[in-house]
């Protein structure tokens, strides 16, 4: 048995640029990963997939993506073999977290390992993307601007330390409904675009932006509150990720996401996780 880590990711800044003709949306997003992770165990077998996730409300089928992902790893190989993977879950479902993709990546990584690397990176990237726009992030594990709907990557200046602490308010947000709530129009013009630069925690904290976080406190007004919470507990900043609705705040010491989040759960205001960069 193999057992492999799956972190989430935060966007510490997401902006749209454009609605494309198939639908979806071209983004600019700066993603991290961060130490909140779910555990994966992979047991090899001889043939077919069995996904396992105890304790979890999600589907065990082709319909969750980490089944689709190694169904299509497979489909890549000339001599398919077979898996059991079973996945803790402790990154919240459908909270702007990643999860999902996280553990996507995670299995298309852990069995290329455990198969001898038959699949170069490109080969892993392509599979991923086929699944989900944020997968290749978590294949390529660094912080990285992500383009297009998320699968074109771009590696990020390096930035400093970065404390966390997380509070998910306890229900769900469609990144579909997200989306098609956004105020904007079809156009095939060009982008023009500037990436901002993130190099220190001061410019970190200035460049936070996610253009999702009105959409979704239009619909949960928690969300915003959640943010005023946070600096009043002495973040220096906090921000939605992705489309919501988990909320983070970014703290310069580790002592400082410590005392927070003891207060925060103690309040009863959700699920509180305190985290750092990856």
């Amino acid at each position: 048995m193999i057992v492999r880590e799956s972190p989430a990711k935060v966007n510490l800044y997401l902006k749209v640029l454009r609605k494309r003709e198939d639908g979806y949306h071209d983004i600019a997003s700066l993603m991290q990963r961060i130490s909140l992770c779910d555990e994966m165990c992979f047991v090899k077998r001889e043939r077919g997939i069995i996904l396992k996730c105890p304790g979890s409300s999600l589907p065990e089928d082709e319909t969750n993506i980490v089944y689709r992902a190694v169904r299509s790893f497979f489909a890549a190989l000339s001599n398919p073999a077979g898996v059991e993977i079973t996945i803790r879950k402790k990154i919240p479902i459908a909270a702007g977290l990643g999860g999902g993709s996280s553990n996507a990546a995670t299995a298309l990584v852990t069995l290329n390992e455990m198969l001898g690397s038959p699949l170069g990176v490109d080969g892993l990237m392509r599979i991923g993307a086929s699944v989900g726009a944020d997968v290749p992030f978590f294949i390529c594990g660094k912080t990285a601007w992500a383009f297009g709907i998320g699968e074109e990557l771009r590696p990020a200046d390096p930035l400093p330390p970065l404390w966390y602490v997380l509070v998910n308010p306890g229900f769900e947000v469609s990144t579909r409904m997200v989306y098609e709530n956004l105020k904007m129009g079809l156009t095939k013009v060009p982008i023009q675009y500037n990436m901002p630069r993130f190099l220190t925690l001061f410019d970190v904290i200035r460049g936070l932006y996610n253009e999702l976080e009105d959409v979704s406190v239009r619909h949960h007004p928690v969300i915003s509150e959640l943010k005023n919470l946070l600096i009043a507990h002495g973040a220096l900043g906090a921000l939605m990720t992705g489309s919501g609705p988990t909320v983070f705040g970014i703290f310069e010491r580790e002592e400082d996401t410590v005392k927070t989040e003891q207060e925060l759960i103690r309040s009863g205001i959700g699920t509180v996780f305190r985290a750092h960069s990856l």
